[in-house]
């Protein structure tokens, strides 16, 4: 360390009587002082380009840092921003399959009840296939009964033809009466003329049903009461004679005629 400089000492030697020209001078008989000042000043220099190196590169170092932190700072907001975005979108994919979940579950509920629909049809369908069959089968065997009813019916009735074919023919002259086809197997249709007094070739006619064992009277014309038609069928079938049948009706006609 540079030595320090005291003024009092200069100062007493100042006030100290001069001494003579030949006596050795105080000043040389003091030591040396070297202060330094250049290698001070060197050093000095030194450190303050060491320093405003040091301040230098510490600006460079915050700039870089504050640049690399507003850049990391930019990079998060545009991470926020894209997790942002990708929420938005996750949210929307995700409402778009709760949607699209309500609506198969919706379609699933409507497809289940349709399925319970055509169960219960089905079923329904079944149960009528099944009593239809039951009632086919019931109708084809009345219908095979009636059918062997009206064969033997028939058969009595051709067996009785044969022994009425005179007296039929008989009555067909005097009653002026045709016998026609009615258009079905178990019908036949006489039809009468000269019932009309000033008409002999105005007609009237009735259809006979022989499904059954009674006879049966369908229709006729001109048309008769049926309490009337029922009376002379209520004789036929007691006495089974065709001829009270064929004079009945043609007595009916010829009183409707007349009335």
């Amino acid at each position: 360390m540079a030595s320090v400089f005291e003024p009092s000492m200069s100062s007493s030697i100042s006030r100290q009587p001069p001494m003579s020209a030949t006596a050795p001078s105080m000043a040389d008989s003091l030591p040396s002082i070297n202060f330094g000042f250049d290698d001070l000043r060197d050093r000095m220099a030194k450190f303050s380009a060491r320093f405003d190196n040091f301040i230098e590169l510490g600006r460079k170092r915050v700039l870089e840092e504050r640049n690399q932190f507003r850049m990391n700072v930019a990079e998060l907001q545009e991470d926020q921003r894209m997790k942002k975005k990708d929420m938005e979108i996750l949210q929307l994919k995700t409402n778009t399959h709760q949607q699209t979940i309500s609506k198969e579950a919706a379609e699933t509920r409507e497809m289940q009840a349709a399925i319970a629909s055509l169960t219960q049809q089905r079923d329904k369908n079944a149960a009528q296939r099944d009593t239809l069959k039951r009632q086919i089968t019931e109708t084809r065997a009345e219908i095979d009964t009636r059918l062997a009813a009206q064969r033997a019916h028939a058969a009595r009735i051709e067996a009785q033809a044969r022994f009425n074919v005179p007296e039929l023919d008989f009555w067909i002259s005097n009653l002026c009466l045709k016998i026609e086809g009615a258009g079905q197997r178990d019908r036949l249709k006489f039809v009468y003329t000269h019932i009309d007094d000033r008409d002999w070739e105005r007609e009237a006619w009735f259809e006979l049903s022989t499904s059954s064992r009674d006879y049966d009277v369908r229709h006729c014309r001109p048309k008769l009461e049926r309490e009337k038609v029922d009376r002379v069928l209520e004789k036929v079938n007691e006495t089974r004679e065709l001829a009270t049948l064929l004079k009945g009706m043609r007595e009916l006609f010829v009183e409707a005629v007349k009335s």
